[in-house]
């Protein structure tokens, strides 16, 4: 999903004249950046847990799952969302939910993570 720069620079130009106020809110993409490290040889199949059926969730910019180049369980998942409304309403998404239940018990260990908001970038 890409969305349309023309109505988002539109969006923060009528925002940036009004003074700021809701319309501001509205425009500021959200993101995160987290670790989890999977059992020992759990790691690809929580990889395929976690990528099916990320383009069916409204809102989502970006969202990519990377292997560690180091450590051989571990993981870094990479959001970026229209807002952080849209990402907490896709946690309440059926199939993110059946996702969440059939991967939690591959996880070791979730490390840390970090709220962005993203300004811009390639894809965005």
């Amino acid at each position: 999903m890409t969305p349309n720069r023309c109505a988002f620079v539109a969006g923060s130009v009528s925002a940036a004249a009004l003074g700021g106020g809701a319309a501001a809110e509205e425009t500021r993409m959200y993101g995160l950046i987290g670790k989890m490290t999977a059992h020992p040889g759990q790691r690809d199949l929580l990889v395929a847990i976690l990528t099916e059926s990320t383009g069916e969730m409204p809102g989502c910019l970006s969202y990519v799952v990377a292997r560690d180049a180091k450590e051989a369980d571990a993981l870094w998942v990479t959001e970026v969302w229209k807002s952080q409304a849209d990402h907490q309403g896709s946690l309440k998404l059926p199939a993110v939910q059946a996702a969440i239940a059939r991967g939690r018990p591959l996880i070791k260990d979730m490390g840390p993570y970090f709220e962005t908001e993203p300004v811009g970038g390639v894809g965005l």
